[in-house]
């Protein structure tokens, strides 16, 4: 079975080491694996909500998009894509708006800390928040969603907005599936060991904190940041604590585990904190220095790099814009030319699309309709206690179970072993109630052969 991993990158700064290590190396190990189908894209509308300078998400996506190439991304292999360049996104990013709960958004990290930050400064809680952050879960579920996501590497702080895809897609199959499941709901996966790296002050590697070491710097600027990473005040032959050192943990999610243990030894036995800066420097150049190369001849060839993203982005919409068609159909927004065929054609169809919809009523009951095929509600069920009472006479009608349809005025009643389980509409004339009445024997009929 193959699996479909998906994930991205906002580009409003420099990939930095913790950028690769949480997020660029895990993907790209991932998509070299056997039976994946991977997505890697530029999430340039996300850099919108949290840069408004044009020059600077320019740079960044130049930047990023040569970073995922040198980084060992082969866009053969996968579909590499900007955001921007799938107008299916924002569409079925309001599509999502419009069945994600307000309390669910309101529960946010980012939204939250802005909320918290406002009112500890005793302004109004939502003081400079934009629709952007408040509803950024809703575009990344979109992102997540549009593909069908089996696996999304994120770093531990995104968790949250895995979790509330999940709840999204959940709600909008429930609402328009009609049986039927659109999307797939997404799993998080995080490289336990560096989800989160340390910054040169210990505080998470962040453009935002100014702590972060540029992933293809030059060797010379990459040395000199590794030597302000802070340490305590241990002299040379003094142990030290590597689990509670920085310069360790940057260690160990680039080296081998014998390098590791080896790294941790000399630590324990008083290895100066200079030399220990220079080992990760030596550890670190090492790995990236012909990814460094390849990276700068990419950033040279900006036409190049289009030339990847508009095919990459052309792949992509081979499974979003029929993807979109399915859905908005499923919410309505049917074209009248087809809706006017399907109706012509919906008396032969009657048996074979008639289908039930579960659901929970205002007063906690459960109930289920009998929609035709051209969505004609023909049968209302009673009131249940619980779902599996409705889910069971619901089950009964369709495997055969021994229906009596009785008229009740311009109505008409279903029974069921001797008990009315449900109610059709009532109808203007007699006409119309006995032409429904055979519409839904005719409904019921493909369960009864």
């Amino acid at each position: 079975m193959t699996t479909r991993i998906l994930t991205g990158i906002t580009t409003t700064g420099t990939p930095h080491l913790g950028n690769y290590a949480g997020a660029i190396r895990p993907a790209i190990r991932a998509s070299q694996q056997p039976g994946v189908d991977s997505f890697y894209f530029l999430a340039d509308y996300h850099a919108l909500i949290k840069c408004d300078d044009p020059l600077r998400i320019q740079r960044s996506r130049l930047e990023i998009a040569a970073t995922w190439l040198a980084g060992g991304l082969d866009p053969d292999k996968v579909t590499f894509y900007r955001q921007s360049d799938i107008p299916e996104i924002p569409e079925l990013t309001w599509l999502l708006t419009c069945v994600a709960a307000k309390g669910l958004l309101n529960r946010a990290h980012a939204y939250k800390a802005s909320v918290d930050k406002n009112v500890e400064a005793g302004e109004d809680p939502d003081a400079g928040v934009t629709m952007g952050l408040f509803s950024y879960p809703v575009l990344m579920a979109a992102d997540i969603l549009m593909f069908n996501a089996n696996k999304v590497p994120v770093g531990r702080d995104q968790i949250q907005h895995v979790e509330m895809a999940r709840d999204i897609g959940q709600r909008f199959n429930h609402l328009f599936g009609q049986g039927k499941d659109f999307f797939t709901l997404p799993e998080a996966v995080i490289e336990e060991s560096v989800a989160t790296l340390p910054g040169l002050d210990g505080r998470k590697m962040s453009k935002s904190y100014d702590n972060t070491i540029p992933l293809f710097t030059s060797a010379k600027d990459m040395k000199d940041a590794i030597s302000r990473i802070v340490t305590d005040s241990r002299a040379p032959g003094e142990a030290k604590d590597p689990d509670n050192s920085h310069l360790f943990t940057l260690f160990q999610a680039f080296s081998t585990p014998a390098q590791c243990a080896e790294f941790r030894e000399e630590l324990l036995q008083g290895l100066g904190w200079g030399e220990a800066k220079q080992r990760l420097f030596q550890l670190l150049d090492g790995q990236l220095a012909e990814k460094r190369e390849y990276y700068h001849q990419l950033i040279a060839r900006p036409a190049d790099l289009e030339d990847i993203l508009l095919a990459g982005a052309t792949k992509a919409r081979k499974l979003a814009t029929p993807f979109l068609e399915q859905l908005r159909e499923a919410v309505g927004l049917r074209s009248f030319r087809s809706s006017v065929q399907a109706s012509t054609e919906v008396k032969k169809k009657a048996a074979k699309s008639a289908r039930f919809v579960s659901f929970r009523d205002e007063d906690g009951s459960f109930r289920f309709r009998l929609l035709a095929a051209d969505g004609e509600q023909l049968l209302l069920s009673r009131s249940f206690a619980d779902g599996k009472s409705a889910g069971a006479v619901s089950k009964q009608l369709q495997q055969g179970g021994e229906a009596d349809v009785r008229v009740e005025g311009l109505g008409f009643g279903l029974w069921l072993n001797g008990e009315q389980v449900a109610d059709g509409p009532q109808f203007d004339n007699a006409e119309a109630r006995d032409a429904a009445i055979q519409s839904l024997h005719e409904a019921l009929a493909p369960q009864q052969d």
